[in-house]
């Protein structure tokens, strides 16, 4: 239901974009259980390292936090992934951590999900499941966008301190994920499935 020339612009990006890694497969519809269980996964993500930057950032402050970000960020995302049994992530466009760069079809889905909120979308209704032809075999594939909250903007806000952009210099000399306002979309949580051949439907 694409209301404006932008939106549908937006949709043939995402097609375009996602044949650069895979065939499309549209006649396939991932299982509800499989959304269901990807959205649980992105929520315990967020949820999980949200308390454990606030908790960092009241004890210790927001220096600490990067290292939260740098060291224990990973393994957070590990252990959801492991509870799962899907790949749980997130990347950017602007991206701090080079690990997190986004594959095409992540950027497209993320340009998309701009484009939406540019024209109104609630974030909350934002999302993408889909089953793709990937070099392994039939792969399910689920995002959503990260929004800034307020405490996000410590570390990735307009007002960022001398001394705090010290510290995440230090740590991603590259970095490029500041200078978001509370609301904007920052990145977007990524998960991935390898499908047994036999059942794309479980």
């Amino acid at each position: 239901m694409m209301n404006s020339p932008r939106l549908a612009a937006g949709f043939a990006a995402l097609l375009a974009l996602s044949a650069c890694a895979r065939e499309a497969a549209p006649d396939e519809a991932p299982a509800p259980e499989l959304t269901e269980t990807a959205r649980a996964a992105t929520g315990a993500l967020g949820e999980r390292l949200k308390a454990r930057l606030v908790e960092t950032i009241a004890g210790e402050g927001p220096i600490a936090a990067v290292a939260v970000c740098n060291l224990e960020a990973p393994e957070i995302a590990g252990a959801v992934s492991a509870e799962t049994g899907m790949q749980v992530g997130r990347t950017a466009l602007r991206l701090r951590n080079p690990d997190n760069a986004p594959d095409a079809f992540e950027r497209a889905a993320m340009e998309m999900f701009r484009e939406k909120l540019e024209d109104g979308a609630d974030p909350a209704s934002l999302e993408i499941a889909e089953i793709v032809d990937a070099p392994d075999g039939k792969t399910f594939r689920y995002m959503k966008p990260i929004m800034t909250g307020a405490p996000c903007v410590l570390c990735h806000g307009t007002d960022v301190s001398e001394e705090l952009r010290t510290a995440i210099l230090e740590r991603y000399p590259g970095d490029r994920a500041t200078g978001f306002a509370p609301g904007e979309m920052r990145g977007a949580f990524t998960v991935s499935k390898t499908l047994a051949a036999e059942g794309t439907r479980p």
